[in-house]
């Protein structure tokens, strides 16, 4: 069996045993710690839901502008061919609600890792008999702690723009449903240059977190 495959064995094993008392909480903090008996190491396995977080949003900016491109298009379409435009707009609308899924997954499995590396971090502190030690290793926990928390802060910030746009979408997908015809159309075009200028303060900041994600990732390759 391959490493991966190992990984998702024991996890689904781990979860299933965590599901009752622990609930899921426990389960991600049992599958933390699987994976480092496993020689996954916390860092490790920080670096890389980072990097998946990382790509989350990526795929997630790419989403939301064919969205916007979708939008933008059905304000230029003649009356027969709503239908089908209004099924590719709900289309869009609902990967990028997947895409928007998919980030908070990752940022909020990015915070499970980080909290229990710092947490073992801070503890082993303690266990060092060299003071001279103690202190480089807490000067190296604090400078990470705050790279850290201005990555989970930029994060944050593009999650939160996805809400805005995502309701934009669809109080728009809806209407158009309930009202195929042309003067719905016509209704719509007020309302692009809105959703333009909210997706592209979502892009910023999804621009913004993609780049803190790639500073923290080689801040802790070195």
């Amino acid at each position: 069996m391959h490493y991966a495959q190992t990984i998702r064995t024991f996890t689904l094993c781990v979860c299933l045993l965590a599901a009752g008392p622990l609930g899921l909480s426990g389960c991600a903090t049992a599958t933390i710690a699987m994976k480092e008996r496993l020689g996954y190491a916390k860092r490790e396995q920080l670096v890389d839901g980072v990097q998946k977080a990382r790509d989350a949003q990526e795929q997630a900016k790419e989403q939301f502008t064919s969205a916007l491109e979708e939008f933008i298009a059905v304000t230029q379409v003649d009356a027969d061919e709503l239908e089908a435009t209004y099924s590719r707009l709900n289309t869009a609308y609902e990967s990028s609600k997947k895409r928007a899924g998919k980030v908070r997954d990752r940022i909020a499995s990015v915070e499970r890792v980080a909290n229990a590396l710092f947490k073992e971090w801070e503890a082993e502190l303690n266990e060092y008999s060299s003071e001279t030690l103690r202190a480089s290793s807490q000067q190296q926990l604090d400078t990470t702690r705050t790279q850290y928390q201005g990555l989970l802060r930029a994060m944050k910030k593009a999650e939160s723009t996805m809400d805005p746009v995502l309701e934009a979408f669809a109080d728009q997908v809806l209407f158009l449903k309930h009202n195929l015809n042309a003067r719905a159309i016509a209704s719509l075009e007020g309302t692009v240059g809105e959703l333009e200028a909210e997706i592209g303060v979502l892009i910023r900041d999804m621009e913004a977190s993609i780049a803190e994600a790639n500073a923290f990732i080689d801040s802790m390759g070195s």
